[in-house]
């Protein structure tokens, strides 16, 4: 089959597109904006990409066009799809249909962690020989690539997972296995379910929940009925691993549940993770009081602690001893722009992180000061998120921004919203600039050696980490 996918540059679509082309169609795609990562990737996979969304690109007329939930009405693709009848999809449907349902699928949900867990949970598979597929909201370095097919195990049938009460040990795990970062986001501009529910989980992680996408959702309560409705597909015989300390997803799991839930956290749950090092590169895990083994890794920080703890338990889930699971976290690597470590130049060293909400900023923050202690920590940040964007969040970014020494925020002409009163708010720590390149120059002149510059923002940034990169080897700052 001929496949065309319409935003095939973004992280999902990109991922999607690679596994179509897996399966043996003939995909080639367009975007708005071809580039890499994704565009590499792609190409590297026999791919063709084009610049733009015209119609010349459906010619001649693809067998199916797969299309991204990033486009909409007006579009001139989606209108010529539309006007000349050709036959279309969303990216999550034919997902769904062309290979989830041969699949015994784990997915992982949330405001925050979607990308980390599903990398960890992917790859505590791998290390213990279940050849997971996994598609994945980026490039887990572990993989080198953002999505795969995975082994072609027996396929799953009868009991997914034993009943309730009984040790997971026994559960039928055959496989074949694939773990998916599932996003509440709307499907496509037809579609307005939450992509997550054409994916059908066996075992389903519930990592927390936030007020987010202020663009589709009108209030927290809004997301929390797309999380019950996800709730209402997991079967009987399949796994809920829900954060104990989050009373958003109590009140979901309130509105009713009909699979076997286990919870986990630090502070409550059934699994606990006890940090042993204050910046949460080792941790213990015990089980009902039992402990279990303890953790050494590179990531810091309690939210990633808590990431680790969902992804061992959603192992456990289908029959990975924890003690068999453990020892894959030691040379977990990150996944791109993930607290990303760009480079160290003059002493000064450089991250990159994937920012998008105050809580995400915060505790990706406060990882950082536990691990570096005293060293000053500047951040570059960049409202860009479509939350972001709309000043939904602006009046918690300057606790969010606590850790922080120095603040240089992004406040382009386009922003719709003033940030005087979140840099008023950071007493005298922050400062804004119009444009990437005033940014940089400000940044080049307050970085000093021992500082941790950070770049935050849920978009490209136009490349600033590594131009400011650059301009410490170039410069006479």
């Amino acid at each position: 089959m001929r496949i065309h996918v319409l935003g095939i540059c973004g992280t999902f679509m990109g991922g999607v597109a690679a596994l179509a082309r897996e399966l043996g169609h003939e995909v080639e795609g367009s975007d708005a904006n071809v580039y890499p990562p994704m565009s590499t990737q792609l190409e590297a996979l026999g791919i063709t990409l084009k610049q733009g969304y015209l119609a010349a690109h459906l010619e001649p007329a693809p067998d199916l066009v797969i299309v991204g939930n990033a486009l909409s009405r007006g579009n001139p693709a989606v209108e010529c799809v539309l006007d000349r009848r050709l036959p279309y999809v969303s990216g999550p449907e034919w997902l769904g249909r062309a290979l989830l349902a041969r699949r015994r699928v784990l997915a992982v949900a949330g405001t925050h962690g979607k990308t980390t867990t599903t990398s960890l949970l992917a790859w505590i598979l791998e290390r213990t020989g279940r050849d997971p597929g996994f598609l994945v909201g980026g490039v887990p370095a572990n993989f080198g690539v953002s999505a795969r097919r995975g082994g072609q195990g027996t396929e799953p049938t009868g009991a997914a997972l034993p009943p309730s009460g009984e040790d997971p040990s026994t559960a039928i795990a055959s496989g074949p296995f694939f773990v998916i970062e599932a996003d509440e986001y709307d499907t496509a501009f037809f579609d307005k379910r939450s992509k997550f529910l054409h994916y059908r989980p066996t075992v389903a992680i519930l990592n927390n929940l936030e007020y987010d996408h202020a663009d589709i959702f009108p209030d927290l309560a809004a997301i929390q009925r797309q999380f019950h409705h996800l709730v209402r597909i997991l079967p009987g015989n399949g796994r809920l691993v829900v954060n104990a300390e989050d009373p958003h997803l109590a009140e979901v799991l309130a509105m009713g549940c009909w699979t076997p839930v286990e919870t986990f956290g630090i502070t409550a749950g059934d699994w606990r993770a006890e940090p042993l090092h204050a910046d949460g590169s080792v941790f213990r895990v015990r089980h009902q009081g039992r402990d279990l083994g303890t953790a050494k890794w590179s990531l810091a920080g309690r939210h990633n602690v808590m990431n680790a703890l969902a992804a061992l338990v959603a192992a456990h889930s289908i029959g990975v001893d924890p003690a068999e699971a453990l020892p894959a976290l030691a040379d977990f690597r990150s996944v791109a722009r993930r607290m990303e470590f760009v480079g160290e130049r003059r002493g000064i060293s450089i991250h990159d992180d994937f920012a998008h909400h105050p809580t995400a900023i915060a505790t990706t923050l406060a990882g950082l000061r536990a691990r570096v202690g005293a060293a000053r920590i500047v951040v570059a940040m960049e409202p860009r998120s479509n939350s972001m964007r709309m000043g939904v969040h602006a009046a918690q970014l300057a606790p969010a921004l606590a850790d922080a020494d120095r603040v240089v925020f992004l406040q382009r002409t386009a922003l719709p919203w003033d940030a005087a009163p979140v840099l008023a708010a950071l007493d005298g720590r922050g400062c804004a600039a119009a444009d990437v390149d005033t940014l940089l120059e400000q940044l080049l002149d307050m970085a000093r050696p021992g500082d941790h510059v950070v770049f935050m923002s849920n978009g490209g940034f136009e490349d600033a980490p590594r131009r400011f990169l650059r301009g410490l080897d170039d410069g006479d700052h």
